[in-house]
């Protein structure tokens, strides 16, 4: 995103709708301007306010003579009064920040918009998990702290080491340049995204393992992380996670239990 300095007249409004703080105003210019390292391309400030053509000589004078007489005169907090956020066309490798941080835009990888991935939450339907199996979602990011690949690569590697069988239909494997180790493309290393999810699985027994290798990885990078399992559930409705989590010292709430539409089990039959 970008900020048309010959348009802005520093009206500071679009700087709390940035989800990621990086548009800010310089109070001698008396211009917002938006700092593209840390922008992830989300465009919320450019869908989340009303874009008004006011014209601009007529804005700065009135807000120069309210500065004057000490009174403020702003436009409405979600209105940008002269229409200055200018979205501009992404190349790559810039343009990976907006498949992961604009939910309305679909991850060419899967089609998926948002996270670009349907999830093991979505298991009765997909059966990406079986019987004896363990899946995980490693999440990545939130408002306010986003990640760069750079933390989202030694993360996969390790995982990688771990011996996880990375889920082919998410955006994150589709960025790999060996699905195996979990090694990223090094041209997108330094991009920084909202959010992003990565899916593995591997067989029960080695549950543990993966859940050791993302605590003593998470140490290591500089954001947020946050983790689901899932397993199938036997015919009490028992998984077996709650004493694998409670042993391995996680906190943990179960989020969801699907009955199953029975199209998984179909493919598992045949």
């Amino acid at each position: 995103m970008w900020i048309d300095p010959e348009r802005c007249v520093g009206c500071a409004n679009c700087v709390a709708v940035c989800p990621m703080g990086a548009i800010a105003v310089d109070a001698g210019a008396h211009r917002a301007a938006v700092n593209e390292d840390e922008c992830v391309e989300c465009y919320t400030c450019y869908r989340g306010m009303s874009r008004e053509h006011l014209p601009v000589a007529v804005v700065r004078a009135v807000r120069g003579v309210a500065r004057l007489l000490r009174f403020r005169f702003d436009p409405e907090p979600d209105v940008c009064p002269t229409g200055a956020l200018t979205p501009r066309e992404l190349a790559w490798p810039r343009s990976v920040r907006r498949a992961f941080s604009d939910p309305l835009v679909p991850h060419e990888s899967t089609g998926v918009a948002g996270r670009g991935t349907e999830e093991v939450k979505t298991n009765d339907v997909t059966g990406r998990v079986r019987a004896g199996e363990a899946g995980f979602t490693v999440e990545f990011g939130r408002p306010g702290i986003g990640v760069r690949f750079r933390d989202i690569d030694r993360v996969t590697r390790a995982l990688g080491a771990a011996g996880v069988t990375f889920e082919a239909m998410n955006p994150v494997t589709s960025l790999m340049t060996d699905a195996k180790t979990g090694a990223i493309r090094d041209d997108i290393l330094d991009e920084k995204v909202l959010s992003a999810i990565v899916e593995v699985k591997t067989g029960f027994d080695r549950a543990p393992d993966v859940l050791r290798t993302l605590r003593s990885v998470s140490d290591q990078v500089s954001t947020v992380i946050s983790v689901g399992v899932s397993a199938r559930c036997d015919a009490r409705g028992n998984t077996g996670l709650d004493a694998l989590l409670a042993g391995e010292g996680f906190r943990f709430w179960r989020g969801k239990t699907n009955l199953g539409l029975g199209r998984p089990l179909y493919r598992e039959a045949v």
